[in-house]
């Protein structure tokens, strides 16, 4: 008893000690960064429609919870409509949201609580109301907003899968509470439960790209509770109110309870969520929130982001500097998403409401994978492995359930969206680095699958399987021939191929390590595949057709059927698993920094598009870091701000907030998969990383060229996984 008694006071003291010494960062974070149209330079160039919104929401709640809760100023669960726009007037409540941060897809699953004061009303074009700026207050934790019409001001604060509401009223007044579950199909169900003074619902999820329109399988269920029992409860649907204690199936359904409210009183309102059931999200809210207070609630949540804030801490630059880097940091902590309760439940993947038991950690869906495989997942490679075993544990899971691993996981179904096969990569990553709590057999079992073999037709419409693997595996790249059916990308062949040959390159790392030696070889090959569409008289890659004849009309700055949201020029230099086969195939260092720098001198580099995000690190490898530290200069000055339109195209999930969090700290994973990382300069004069193995590290600038640790010379190009995880300091010249 005595040896552990010890060691857990100790570890108590380290505890407190470390909390004493954290820093109150939360104010640093604006969560309205990203809700308005971007105002950087290439995204004005490259950007149109909805590529020049970041598509971030002002978000209330805690790192990847399950749901976010917002202000919302836009009522429909459509593709591409956020909940919350900046430019917007008109408030209609809180949402209870499952929006996928920064994205261009669909909410799903969300309700709405609206108040409401003088008479009843129940359509939104009749209770919205216009609000102020100037009244916004906006954190991770909080949200706060005054509705003069209605004399009161309003008031959210959360838990990871909860809520508490604080109303404050400025007169006395009858006043309504409106709560709808946000289905565009008009499904859902609404029921009153005045005793408990209860309102509870739900809201079937429904499947976009592959099996479009059709049921998700499960719901997003919530259950309400007033403080105080209200008056007059009745439902409606688009047409009528209805003197009712419930509602089901109707265009527009919701509920209005009526409260008689005072001038200085407050009503509180607490909300649990769930994925399987009602009676689980009232379960997630004894767990979570069992009590009134909002205040505790609110502190709660500022504790929870300031310990996530704390695991790197900034110090030097300009106080603006540090405000878009801890509103990065927190842009990054929303996605994955919790999808289980607080007992372990949660639906089965592509299923038709299946409730499963987890049997240790948390599952986690809405993985944007091909932004995210890049720098969001790799940087809680390094801030949380612990985290990282639960999102490869889910991807298994996926799997197993479904009967292939998902190439693109959201709305816990099959999806086909994009292109690749990255949740491969993220496993190999994981796996290179040393995170391996889970089922490593059953990992490669799926991974190896997804590369060899090609789905039933059945499987493959509902989105299982690599895309055009078939012409894949014959040709060696995907012909111009295929047009890809089936995928929410058809076509694209180009690309396809180029990222197709880095997931083979992952598993082959992740095969060599486990000595399967003919899965290795063939994989290895494979991962050469970016040969062959790179056209050797355009010098860049081109469509090619079966015959191996070329696309006769390249141009490479012209956004082409074969190449996925970008040109042939910002494409062509995917190929991180290579660069010095990249650079023999473009003539040599000489050619290759020269195309690199005709990229930058044409304005071509599209920072808010993800494929070409490690270019200005390949600077590096022609042995050009001084390149490499202007390029990113610029693109920190120029791609970035503090504003609403301060992020340079869809945020996806956080990839474009975890790249600056990388880059201004002084490193980037060019090749993701590998356990390292190209080094640049930080912008701040120290960087302190704590990471997720305990150990401190700390990265400075320094006036003399190179490189040091503790003191003595390292490489001046890569940072290695295992030394920054093994802590220490990094002095990086300028």
């Amino acid at each position: 008893m005595r040896p552990f008694f010890y060691t857990l006071f100790f570890s108590s003291l380290t505890t407190l000690s470390a909390i004493a010494q954290q820093r109150d960062l939360v104010p640093y974070v604006n969560p309205l960064t990203g809700t308005a149209n971007s105002t950087t330079l290439t995204a004005i160039k490259h950007g149109a429609g909805t590529e020049q919104l970041a598509n971030t929401i002002p978000a209330v709640g805690t790192p990847f919870g399950m749901t976010q809760w917002t202000p919302q100023t836009r009522l429909t669960e459509q593709k591409c409509v956020a909940p919350y726009y900046y430019k917007d007037n008109l408030f209609s409540g809180f949402r209870g949201t499952h929006w996928l941060s920064g994205s261009c897809t669909q909410d799903y699953g969300s309700f709405t609580i609206m108040p409401i004061c003088g008479a009843p009303k129940t359509r939104p074009n009749d209770y919205a109301t216009t609000f102020s700026h100037d009244s916004e207050i906006a954190t991770p934790a909080y949200y706060g907003i005054t509705l003069p019409q209605y004399h009161l001001k309003a008031e959210v604060s959360a838990t990871a899968r909860c809520s508490m509401m604080q109303f404050s009223f400025d007169q006395d007044d009858d006043c309504y509470f409106i709560i709808r579950p946000n289905s565009d199909r008009g499904k859902g169900a609404i029921y009153i439960d005045p005793q408990q003074h209860e309102i509870s619902g739900y809201n079937p999820a429904y499947r976009i790209y592959q099996g479009q329109g059709q049921p998700a399988g499960f719901s997003g269920y919530f259950v309400v509770q007033f403080e105080e029992r209200f008056e007059t409860p009745r439902v409606f649907n688009d047409t009528m109110l209805l003197e009712a204690r419930s509602i089901e199936s109707q265009p527009g359904i919701g509920s209005i309870v009526k409260f008689k409210v005072h001038k200085g009183s407050i009503l509180k309102v607490r909300i649990g969520t769930s994925f399987t059931s009602i009676a689980a999200a009232r379960e997630n809210l004894r767990a979570e929130i069992n009590h009134w207070d909002f205040n505790a609630v609110t502190k709660a949540g500022n504790d929870t982001w300031n310990q996530a804030l704390n695991k790197i801490i900034v110090d030097g630059s300009q106080e603006k500097t540090k405000k878009i880097f801890y509103t990065a940091l927190y842009h990054t902590m929303q996605h994955p998403r919790l999808f289980n309760d607080v007992k372990g439940t949660y639906p089965a993947f592509s299923q038709s409401y299946q409730v499963k038991q987890l049997a240790t950690g948390n599952y986690y869906d809405d993985f944007s994978m091909w932004d995210i495989y890049r720098a969001q997942l790799p940087l809680y490679e390094i801030l949380n492995p612990e985290l990282v075993n639960d999102f490869v544990r889910s991807l298994i899971l996926k799997g197993q359930q479904g009967g292939w691993l998902p190439i693109f996981p959201c709305w816990n179904n099959y999806t086909a969206a994009m292109i690749g096969d990255h949740a491969i990569a993220f496993i190999a990553s994981a796996y290179n680095k040393g995170i391996r709590d889970y089922d490593v057999t059953a990992a490669y079992r799926l991974m190896r699958r997804n590369a060899f073999d090609t789905a039933a037709p059945t499987d493959y419409q509902q989105g299982k399987g690599r895309r055009a693997l078939a012409s894949y595996l014959q040709y060696g790249y995907v012909p111009l021939e295929d047009a890809v059916p089936f995928a929410f990308h058809s076509r694209e062949q180009v690309s396809r191929t180029l990222e197709y040959a880095y997931d083979d390159y992952a598993l082959s790392t992740v095969a060599k390590a486990l000595q399967k030696n003919d899965d290795y070889r063939a994989l290895e090959q494979r991962a050469q595949n970016y040969t062959h569409v790179f056209d050797p008289a355009l010098g860049d890659v081109n469509g090619r057709y079966a015959n191996g004849s070329w696309y006769q009309h390249p141009n490479r700055d012209q956004k082409l059927f074969f190449i996925t949201e970008g040109t042939p020029r910002q494409y062509g230099f995917y190929v991180p698993q290579d660069i010095p086969g990249l650079i023999r195939l473009t003539g040599g260092k000489a050619k290759f920094e020269q195309a690199l720098d005709s990229l930058f001198i044409k304005k071509e580099y599209w920072h808010g598009n993800e494929p070409g995000q490690q270019i200005p690190f390949l600077y590096n490898y022609v042995n050009n870091r001084t390149k490499t530290a202007a390029c990113i200069r610029e693109i920190l000055a120029n791609e970035y701000d503090e504003g609403p339109g301060g992020l340079c195209g869809n945020d996806d999930a956080g990839q474009i907030s975890a790249w600056y969090v990388f880059a201004t700290m002084g490193f980037y994973p060019v090749n993701p998969v590998a356990p390292e990382y190209a080094l640049t300069i930080p912008s701040f004069d120290r960087v302190v990383i704590h990471t997720g193995q305990n150990t401190v590290t700390t990265l400075t600038t320094g006036t003399q060229p190179g490189v040091k640790r503790n003191g003595k010379p390292y490489s001046a190009l890569v940072l290695r996984h295992e030394d920054l995880m093994k802590g220490g300091v990094f002095e990086i010249g300028k």
